[in-house]
């Protein structure tokens, strides 16, 4: 079940883990196209191709294909203005491992 993050506590971890420094992909999903394979057969550059989501719709991370948090889409600014990021706005209890 995902948890509001603010209503998270704060946690570090287990830093004696050999594991905790390994890094791990995140798959971040903004939503999915259904287009009918004729219609896919007529795509080439500058086609736009729309998904099921608005644009401030919340997005999903996942690990492999465990669901772990949603999020919004923001872009940061200073010297990484321009980059994406996520901020969580719910977080699954991951206290269980990834699993």
């Amino acid at each position: 079940m995902m948890e509001d993050a603010a209503s998270q506590p704060k946690s570090t971890g287990d830093l004696n883990n050999p594991f905790s420094a390994v890094p791990i992909e995140i798959t971040i999903s903004v939503g999915k196209a259904r287009p009918l394979i004729r219609d896919l057969l007529k795509l080439g550059k500058d086609a736009v191709l729309p998904l099921d989501k608005r644009v401030d719709d919340a997005v999903e991370l996942y690990v492999g294909e465990r669901l772990i948090a949603r999020g919004e889409l923001e872009e940061l600014e200073g010297e990484q203005q321009g980059q994406l990021a996520v901020r969580l706005t719910e977080v699954a209890d991951l206290q269980d491992g990834l699993g």
